[in-house]
């Protein structure tokens, strides 16, 4: 089948959000490939469709930056492309024709009636399914022909599929963030799918270089499957050490386990804040429903919320402050919850040192170890030097790789992932890890 007249009209909802913008400049070097790299007579739109104008502004600005690095990068192909406009002779005026030519394609709006005329519908709006299967159910009423592209990260793409009577037309496509930079997309196909949607989206994957990896479509999929337990796992472990040190030490004190002895890129309660507090509630909540033999929520989470101490990120991309308070992407601060004010990091990274003692006799850090191809020569003798030290930090950092190997054993066994081997991809693509949660290190 031949997909080229569902890309000449494409719109995506949610584009000037956290998660939008990112897919709008993916769409848009798409669309610049089959228009002006292929040289295709047809006219393609793409729309931008969200509730903000002023957010949408700043989209086109977002937009036409990405543009001009994407030219930078790929100057040699675009050379080509534009090697029979004699009026272009250096390379900046290839790369601004470049960019002009793509920003003309896109139009903004605030309007959901945009996406009736649309063959392709991508998604990124907050994680509300009553709201998608609204607008999805309202698209497909007005345009039968319409197939649709999710990036829930957590909602069931069937249950979406049944409520807003898309027949099969629908498909999670799920970007990891930033969308531009993550190689990871974890494709969830419905019980029922469109097989030439299925195709179409493997198709446009691999066009944008994205690192494929199937979810069974089961709440949380893959990605916030193992995440979200991961998170509740530190959870408790804090909550246990608040019968003898305040919570703020032991959010400390766990964070720092799980970044500087299982070699993450950042701590859990870091990454916590990255995704916000408010979000994680609802995907747990989202999740609750199809494990209803776990409890997937936990009380200091509420405490958090309650107080307004939410996490996450402004539009501009930088950190909002949570567990800990943020000074250009550094933590300063510890949020003390008694004191309802956040605690300098150092006074309490010095009143935690003999938790940490003894160190094991060679540090590693995950830049490090991220840069070697043969990771295993590194990996193993650190982990079996710390399963052999006393301290109460080498123990938790056990019990936690332990629990983080259950936890993706768990999700094949449910039939989540396909196997292992998926776990392991993507916790290290989409979340940086250094190794893959399902291993031997920690027997």
């Amino acid at each position: 089948m031949n997909y080229i007249n569902k890309y000449t009209n494409i719109s995506l909802l949610g584009a000037a959000g956290k998660m939008g913008s990112g897919i709008m400049a993916l769409l848009a070097f798409e669309v610049g490939k089959l228009k002006i790299g292929a040289k295709r007579e047809e006219n393609f739109i793409i729309n931008a469709i969200d509730v903000s104008p002023k957010a949408l502004e700043g989209l086109l600005k977002y937009l036409k930056s990405q543009l001009l690095k994407y030219g930078e990068k790929n100057i040699v192909e675009l050379r080509e492309w534009y090697k029979n406009n004699a009026s272009l002779v250096d390379n900046e005026e290839v790369i601004n024709a470049y960019a002009t030519d793509v920003m003309a394609m896109i139009k903004t709006s605030t309007r959901i009636e945009t996406a009736y005329d649309s063959q392709l519908v991508f998604e990124a709006i907050k994680e509300d399914k009553a709201l998608k299967v609204k607008l999805f159910s309202q698209i497909k009423q007005n345009n039968p022909d319409a197939w649709f592209l999710s990036n829930t990260s957590s909602i069931p793409l069937g249950e979406i599929d049944t409520e807003a009577g898309l027949n099969g037309d629908i498909v999670g496509f799920h970007f990891y963030n930033p969308p531009v930079i993550q190689k990871l997309l974890e494709l969830i196909p419905v019980e029922n799918i469109n097989s030439d949607l299925l195709k179409l989206s493997e198709e446009l994957a691999k066009s944008m270089r994205k690192v494929v990896v199937y979810s069974s479509d089961v709440a949380g999929f893959i990605g916030n499957g193992h995440f979200m337990r991961d998170a509740l796992f530190a959870l408790d472990q804090a909550n246990g050490m608040t019968k003898d040190i305040k919570l703020a030490d032991a959010i400390y004190r766990v964070d720092t386990v799980s970044r500087d002895l299982l070699l993450r890129p950042m701590g859990i309660y870091q990454l916590m804040d990255y995704v916000g507090v408010d979000v994680m509630c609802f995907i747990l909540k989202s999740m609750q429903a199809a494990f209803p033999q776990e409890k997937l929520s936990h009380e200091i989470l509420n405490k958090y919320i309650e107080l307004g101490v939410t996490g996450g990120q402004y539009s501009d991309g930088s950190q909002k402050d949570g567990f800990f308070k943020y000074v250009k992407g550094k933590i300063v601060a510890v949020y003390n919850m008694d004191a309802k004010a956040y605690k300098d990091i150092e006074e309490v990274k010095i009143a935690n040192a003999d938790y940490f003692a003894p160190q094991p006799s060679v540090i590693l850090d995950w830049k490090t170890v991220i840069r070697e191809r043969e990771r295993e020569a590194m990996l193993a003798p650190f982990f079996k030097e710390l399963k052999t030290l006393n301290s109460s930090a080498a123990k938790l950092a056990v019990a936690y790789g332990l629990k983080s190997k259950a936890i993706g054993q768990l999700l094949v066994d449910g039939g989540v992932a396909a196997d292992t081997k998926a776990v392991n991809k993507v916790m290290e693509t989409g979340f940086y890890h250094s190794y893959g949660p399902v291993n031997n290190y920690f027997e």
